[in-house]
């Protein structure tokens, strides 16, 4: 027998953590000791990029994106459990909590389950079934549920004819109680979770034009179907976009006679004498209730995945954007293009400081060739311009013509030109940030400033621009924005930190992305550099007003200092553990002024770090990152990856031929290929078939941005100005794909 609970359990909160903590192992396949120290650790405020660098001891050295996930199930599972707390609580005061139900909620791992679950209990509005039970008819429909084996259903639902009560015959009263009937299975849990899975798995969804005669990008959809478990992403945030524009019309179908005979097994199982009026019941409860509603939940799942996996290329292409090797060294000639308001110039030195500032007019409808080649010819040799960035925006292509012009009278056979994507840089330098730093300039000038910065340093620049607006996504403005600037400013961090950060030279936009620093303390700490002079040790940091000490132990392990008091500044080594170094030292008999002599790394590629770490009483992930650092002080990742290429010349759509041969730079990565400039005005696509001879499941696979590949023209399209390319070797029989990481 079922029991009404006429008291309501209270969960202890440690069953509770733990019920989440062994869900959380169980999907991500990590280890409970492991999520339950990341989840301790997350809940005293530690920063993931802090978690996965400095307590890899503790957390079995799990990484960013394991921890991250740990702390999006972690939240998941908390805003679930408090979602069970207030369903118990509602079903417990309307007094029709069991036993059994009160075990299922709390069991349930989705927040689907516990809404099916509650679904019968939820204050509807007025609906068929509430009108019905006002008139008195339930016990007519529970008559019908119980299928009798005998009996006459008219003459059963004639004694509910209540004129007072507006049930005038005995069909009335009949389409009342089948009312309700419908109404209780389009409620029930186990049909619904039922349904939902066998029209996700055999369900097509069929897109058709409002307009087949209207043009429009949606024209592969005015006809199309596809079943639903197979549907890729893009196409359903395509489809959704379609349908939002008002061209398409989207519905799933699906063969109904499996489920309503499923549901038919539940509710009308043997021969009775209300079966037929059952089966009726069913048919109504299927198509009016439940297949609109079950739809609607499918779509809604779809597009969810769709927007996370959407969100997911755009977050891998940023952080292959972001980790762009920086140009070091050299004096950059920024240069934004346009036509009628010429192309504005700005020269700045190596460590990006502004030296200097133009406009020249040699693109239409000025045409000031000579003009132009005089005063940027004079800013060349005036600073002695190594290297001229381009954006890629209007007027790219014939700037582009008349700087390899110039470079060829100039005759420098050092100096060179990249075309940069100047994505975002029109936001920033409209923006409040652009206006502080750049006061004097107008708009444009500062475009060229960054444009020439985002060369030299692309991450210390791009952070300055809302990654929405960089230029590596797909489909970014049809997700969920608040979702998706999450997962972005998630990977901002995590490339910022594992970069690392010259405390010295860090603008506030960089410094708020290190790991426990917040806008106003970023502000705080240039605010003391420029009053105080440049910092000389990490120490300094906790001088900054209002940058505490739990701020401190997050950020300072990611902030360098050069040439500073203590060599270890410079490294990735966190204070906490500069004992450790100090013990590892003394072991091997050697001094800290020795840091990057050859000496010294021969010694420490000779240790032993199991070894050295049992002796040192310290653990073997601490000590192998300490040693790494050691080796290598003030190292910056971004140096391992290959430069970008530079031209001398420039490259025209009908100079290019069926099979030529290019070296061409990855700019964005889609589900469909990879766009990559080969030095025209547009990018070439590498469709996902001709990424490589084998089976490519996703372009992110074989390709990602920035990388230096090397492709082949498979079609020109000069009307359209599009260029298809490929990854296939044309000229070598297994087609091996030329990529270069």
């Amino acid at each position: 027998m079922v029991e009404i609970l006429t008291q309501l359990p209270e969960q202890p909160a440690e069953s509770t953590q733990e019920r989440i903590v062994e869900a959380i192992a169980k999907e991500l396949s990590i280890g409970k000791k492991q999520v339950r120290t990341t989840v301790g650790l997350l809940d005293d405020g530690n920063t993931i990029p802090f978690i996965a660098r400095y307590r890899k001891e503790m957390t079995g050295e799990l990484d960013e994106t394991q921890i991250r996930a740990i702390e999006e199930r972690l939240q998941y599972m908390r805003n679930l459990e408090t979602r069970k707390a207030e369903v118990l609580r509602l079903i417990f005061e309307q007094g029709k909590l069991t036993d059994e139900l009160y075990g299922s909620i709390i069991k349930a791992t989705k927040l689907q389950e516990v809404e099916d679950l509650y679904r019968p209990y939820r204050q509807k509005r007025k609906t068929r079934a509430s009108v019905a039970k006002d008139r008195g008819l339930e016990p007519l429909a529970l008559w019908l549920l119980s299928e009798p084996a005998n009996g006459d259903v008219i003459g059963e639902a004639s004694a509910y004819i209540d004129p007072d009560k507006e049930v005038h015959t005995a069909e009335d009263a009949l389409q009342g109680a089948m009312d309700i009937i419908a109404e209780m299975i389009a409620d029930d849990a186990a049909i619904r979770a039922w349904v939902r899975r066998y029209t996700y798995d055999h369900g097509v969804i069929v897109t058709e034009a409002k307009d087949p005669e209207a043009e429009s990008v949606y024209e592969m959809y005015y006809a199309y179907q596809e079943p639903v478990r197979k549907i890729p992403p893009h196409r359903i945030l395509a489809i959704n976009r379609g349908e939002r524009e008002d061209v398409l019309k989207v519905r799933i179908t699906i063969d109904e006679t499996r489920i309503l005979d499923h549901i038919g097994r539940t509710f009308a199982k043997r021969e009775s004498a209300a079966k037929q009026t059952l089966l009726t019941a069913i048919a109504d409860a299927y198509k009016r209730l439940i297949e609109p509603s079950i739809e609607r939940e499918i779509r809604g799942e779809l597009t969810e995945r769709a927007e996370e996996h959407a969100i997911a290329v755009f977050a891998d292409n940023l952080r292959n954007l972001l980790l762009q090797p920086p140009v070091k060294g050299n004096v950059v000639l920024g240069i934004d293009p346009a036509y009628r308001t010429g192309c504005k110039l700005a020269v700045v030195d190596d460590t990006g400081k502004v030296l200097d500032k133009g406009v020249v007019y040699p693109t239409a409808p000025h045409h000031k060739v000579a003009e132009a080649e005089e005063i940027v010819g004079r800013l060349i040799d005036k600073y002695d311009v190594q290297t001229i960035a381009i954006g890629n925006g209007t007027a790219s292509r014939e700037t582009e013509c008349f700087v390899a012009g110039l470079i060829k009278k100039l005759g420098k056979p050092n100096l060179k030109y990249i075309i940069v994507s100047e994505a975002g840089a029109s936001v920033y330098s409209a923006s409040r940030l652009a206006a502080e730093e750049f006061p004097d300039f107008d708009v444009s000038e500062r475009s060229a400033v960054s444009i020439a910065r985002r060369l030299q340093d692309p991450l210390a620049e791009l952070v300055k621009i809302d990654p929405k607006s960089i230029g590596v996504g797909q489909y970014q403005h049809d997700v969920q924005q608040k979702r998706l600037e999450e997962s972005l400013r998630f990977v901002v961090e995590s490339v910022v930190n594992h970069v690392g950060v010259d405390l010295n030279t860090a603008s506030p936009s960089l410094l708020s992305y290190v790991s426990g620093i917040n806008a106003a303390t970023a502000k705080n700490i240039v605010k003391y550099r420029e009053e105080n002079g440049r910092f000389t040790n990490r120490k300094q940091l906790m001088n900054v007003p209002r940058l505490g000490a739990k701020t401190y132990e997050q950020c300072v392990g990611f902030l360098r200092i050069r040439d500073g008091d203590n060599p270890l500044d410079v490294t990735p080594i966190h204070p906490e553990s500069y004992d450790i170094v100090d013990r590892l030292f003394r072991e091997l008999g050697l001094g800290l002024d020795q840091l990057g002599t050859e000496e010294l790394n021969a010694r420490l590629r000779e240790v032993n770090v199991e070894q050295m770490a049992h002796k040192l009483d310290v653990g073997v992930p601490t000590l192998r990152d300490i040693v790494d650092s050691l080796l290598r002080p003030g190292r910056d990742p971004r140096d391992e990856l290959p430069p970008p290429i530079f031209s001398t010349d420039v490259l025209h759509l009908e100079d290019l031929t069926v099979g030529m041969e290019l070296k061409g730079t990855v700019r964005n990565v889609t589900d469909f290929g990879a766009f990559v400039d080969i030095g025209l005005k547009n990018d070439g696509l590498v469709h996902i078939s001709q990424l490589s001879d084998r089976y490519v499941k996703h372009p992110m696979d074989v390709v990602s941005v920035g990388d230096i590949v090397t492709v082949w023209v498979l079609q020109v399209d000069l009307k359209k100005e599009r260029v298809s390319l490929t990854m296939r070797n044309p000229n070598r029989g297994n087609g091996e794909t030329q990529a270069k990481k």
